[in-house]
Order: structure tokens, then sequence, then C-alpha cells
């Protein structure tokens, strides 16, 4: 086991990547995003099991850090006992983040009445444990900033932001965290780069959301977080900086969206 401190030289964030997903040995992908300038990884959970899961790996490795939740795409099983387990995880300190949570209206594998009451109970998890919401969109942005404010949502971090520039310009002005992943590098994602480009410099976040979402660069092949580092390449490059000025950047900014990964 090793102590959870990054070491002095890796100083970029992976925010969102799920390596209980991921296939290989779980501490050469660590040391592999270590060795790439990534020093901390925010392993998210989707469910009580891969959340238990990812506070394992967080007690176990270097710079790993865990969330707690279940995904909207699993919001029916979200009940009681589901959710003792994840407001039981939400105690460690190294569990950094309530969810993956949120709305997805594309697939639809739990009806949206589920997923909108599992959505405002980790929404009321999050206000309770002061600790960030982690939130999946997908073809439901007028649902999910509408609940966000009527529950009074506060520290809020829009995983692999897909919304529009009026959705960057709600956000800014709520506050809310916009975090991008490498969908950003594709071909067809002018839409997804305008948006990254908009978004407020002091908000802006990057992710993996390894394994899926393989940056163009090695598309074809499983996500890993040490990619982090060809997204905040692509955004620097958007938002015409160089790619130290973007790192220093995203990671102050990924210390204010989970202030337990100082």
């Amino acid at each position: 086991m090793e102590p959870n401190a990054p070491g002095p030289a890796a100083s970029a964030v992976d925010t969102h990547c799920h390596l209980f997903l991921m296939e290989g040995d779980t501490a050469q992908i660590v040391r592999a995003a270590r060795m790439a300038g990534v020093g901390r990884l925010v392993c998210v959970g989707i469910d009580p099991e891969s959340s238990r899961r990812s506070l394992e790996l967080a007690e176990s490795f270097r710079g790993v850090f865990a969330t707690a939740g279940v995904h909207p795409h699993s919001a029916s099983e979200f009940d009681q006992p589901a959710g003792s387990v994840i407001e039981e995880l939400l105690a460690d300190p190294l569990v950094v983040g309530v969810g993956e949570t949120g709305l997805d209206y594309y697939r639809r594998l739990s009806p949206q009445e589920d997923q909108q009451r599992a959505f405002r109970t980790h929404i009321a998890l999050s206000r309770e444990t002061g600790k960030p919401l982690v939130v999946h969109v997908r073809e439901a942005w007028d649902d999910a900033l509408r609940i966000l404010a009527e529950e009074r949502a506060e520290l809020v971090v829009l995983h692999c932001f897909s919304g529009a520039e009026q959705v960057v310009r709600e956000a800014g002005a709520r506050g809310y965290f916009l975090s991008f992943a490498g969908n950003l590098t594709y071909p067809t994602a002018d839409p997804l780069r305008a948006a990254a480009k908009a978004a407020p410099e002091d908000r802006l976040l990057v992710e993996t959301d390894s394994p899926f979402l393989t940056p163009q660069g090695t598309r074809g092949a499983p996500n890993a977080p040490a990619n982090v580092v060809e997204i905040l390449a692509a955004v620097a490059a958007l938002r015409g900086l160089n790619l130290g000025e973007m790192v220093g950047l995203a990671t102050e900014a990924s210390f204010r969206a989970f202030p337990l990964l100082r």
C-alpha cells in the first residue's frame, strides 16, 4: 500500500476515470499516468459495488481518490440499502465527491422519474457532506439545470460536458465546473471545442472517462488516465495557451472543484 500523496513532478489531474472497468494491472496504469505527469486520478463510482472498489483503489495507490454514487443508468436500483452504502462511503476523506449521478435521456436505462429522484437525493448528499456533485447529463440539459437550481446544488462538476454555448454561459453564471473529455478531439466535435473555448478559465476541468472516449491520437485503444495530457494539449491550443499554462490552470480548478484533492 502506498501513501496517498502524488509525487512532486506529477501535477495534472484526471478528474474522472473508472479504474475498476479497465483491463490490465491497475498499478501499471497508475504508474503510467504518473510518468506522463498526471499526479491525481479521481476514480468515479457508478453503483455501490464500484464505489466501494474505488475507495479500495484510493487506499491502495498513491494519488488515487474516489467518489461514491449511482449512475442514472442504474437509478431504478437506488433504494434505501444502496443509499446507505453511498452515505457510509462518503464519510471517508478519500471519497472526494458524490456521484456520478444525473440524467441520461438518450439511453433511458432507468425511467426519467427514477433518474430525477436519485439525482435529487445525490444533490442532498452533496449539500450535507460539502463534497462536490459529479453530474452526468445526456440529452437532458433543461431538466438537469432546473433540478440543480431547485435543489440548491452548490459545488457542481458537469462531467464529460456536452452542452451548447448557452449552457456554458448558464453553468458559468452559477459557478459550476465544466469537465471536458477526449471526445473534444474528434473531427466532428466543433461545437464541443467551442464550448471548451468559452468555458470560464477558473471553472475548466479535464478528464479521460477511462476506459471510454479515447482521444483522437490513440483512438481505437482503450482510454487511460495518462491520456489526459493529450486533452490538456487540445484545450490549450483552443485557448491560445502553452501546455504548462493549461496544466496549471486546470489543476488549480481541480483543487477548487474537489477540495480534498489537495
